[in-house]
């Protein structure tokens, strides 16, 4: 895929949804004018002007260096204002973002409670986990010789990790997987029909899930059992413990944010295979050899978070543009891992590539807290399907997600060799 400059970087406005329905081509095509002649640029919000009769805007950041220094320095450039373009409640922002939506002391705080939980013997489990929720989802199609790889292969995967860490089951499974389709892509007509309220169906989906939680917690302190919400209801840092609203906001994320990561991770990096042949053959004669550099490969080619915002705390600059307090910043991490002066040919898809200081999983004190499970999943989900699924192929063009925020597949159909083996 090679980017297509069909607009001038005046005509490049970022807060138009109209933008976001171009091909992919021509948006990575307006990432690289940005990058090149306005690295720092000032984009309205289209949406919230027509709403509002105003015009908020925001800086968007398009080079790695100031997506980088805007990361890692959350006392200038905060987090508790909110992570999306749009500005909302703190209340509702905490309900759906969690940790990502606080700044230090707060931030810490949770982050410290939350870590607490992922012991040694507690990973082992959730290793266990991966592996198993693999073949599971592998033996439920392996006879039939072709379906949706998003929704039968990617998208059951990590939902299925993540219950099964937080004890949560199976029959409920298809219905967390719904109300985070709704919370993550309330844009796409698929998810939320149009015409509806989207702010109400986002809440309706987070109290869903909230309740869910809520009543698995109220279980597991009164019996304890070995998965993750035990351990988390019953986590305790210096006699500091998770609140009843803390557990339900971390259990939305975890969920959203944990699954549309590792699944649109898995989908976008099938079909680069698909389409790299050569690379699929390399990574399958060697897999474990390749497996670290291919797996970051994939996250930077995916990029499945689009980007994150800040939020000014004081007057500053950055990449030599004055920003003033107040104004919205916004990371793109899309064009950060597209960026010329970090990652030679970067429209090309290199398993081997190294080094890769991509920032698919963010960066700073919020880089993300699920990395390494996100890595694992990649690894193990494409070691399956080499060992049983060795020839399945594209068979058509993946249907993408309508979002700004998430660079997600909803459907793209896939064949191979029917066989009838279940795992060993």
């Amino acid at each position: 895929m090679q980017p297509k400059a069909v607009l001038s970087v005046d005509e490049i406005h970022l807060g138009d949804l109209r933008f976001w329905k171009r091909p992919l081509e021509e948006r990575e095509g307006a990432f690289q004018t940005l990058r090149r002649e306005r690295p720092v640029s000032f984009h309205h919000e289209e949406a919230a002007e027509r709403r509002l009769g105003r015009r908020p805007g925001f800086w968007a950041l398009s080079r790695h260096a100031d997506i980088l220094y805007a990361g890692a320095h959350p006392k200038i450039f905060s987090s508790a204002q909110g992570i999306g373009i749009a500005d909302f409640p703190r209340e509702f922002l905490e309900f759906f973002a969690s940790i990502i939506s606080m700044d230090d002391p707060r931030h810490g705080r949770l982050r410290r409670l939350v870590s607490s939980a992922f012991t040694a013997r507690q990973l082992a489990q959730v290793e266990r986990d991966v592996e198993h929720a693999a073949a599971r989802v592998i033996d439920a199609v392996i006879e039939r010789g072709a379906c949706d790889f998003v929704t039968e292969i990617s998208a059951p995967f990590p939902i299925r990790i993540i219950c099964e860490m937080m004890g949560i089951p199976e029959s409920q499974h298809p219905f967390v997987f719904e109300q985070t389709n709704v919370i993550l892509g309330p844009s796409d007509p698929e998810y939320v029909p149009q015409g509806k309220d989207l702010g109400a169906a986002m809440l309706a989906a987070g109290a869903a899930l909230a309740e869910l939680m809520k009543d698995l917690a109220r279980q597991r302190r009164a019996a304890p059992m070995e998965d993750l919400t035990s351990v988390l209801v019953h986590a305790d840092v210096d006699g500091d413990r998770l609140s009843e609203q803390e557990m339900a906001g971390f259990f939305i994320l975890l969920v959203s944010a944990g699954n549309e990561t590792t699944r649109n991770a898995i989908s976008h990096g099938m079909k680069a295979l698909s389409d790299h042949p050569d690379q699929r053959r390399m990574w399958q004669s060697d897999f474990e050899a390749i497996a670290p550099t291919a797996v970051e490969e994939i996250v930077r080619w995916a990029s499945p978070v689009i980007f994150m915002r800040r939020t000014a705390n004081f007057d500053t600059e950055i990449g030599g543009q004055p920003i003033r307090r107040g104004q919205k910043v916004v990371l793109f991490y899309c064009s950060g891992n597209r960026d010329e002066a970090v990652f030679a040919d970067p429209f090309c898809f290199d398993l081997r590539r190294n080094p890769n200081e991509h920032v698919g999983f963010g960066g700073g004190p919020h880089f993300c807290l699920g990395a390494n499970l996100a890595r694992r999943e990649i690894t193990v989900m494409f070691r399956e399907i080499f060992r049983r699924l060795p020839d399945l192929e594209i068979t058509g063009p993946p249907e993408p997600l309508f979002s700004v925020f998430i660079h997600g597949l909803k459907h793209m159909p896939c064949k191979w060799s029917p066989r009838s083996e279940k795992r060993s």
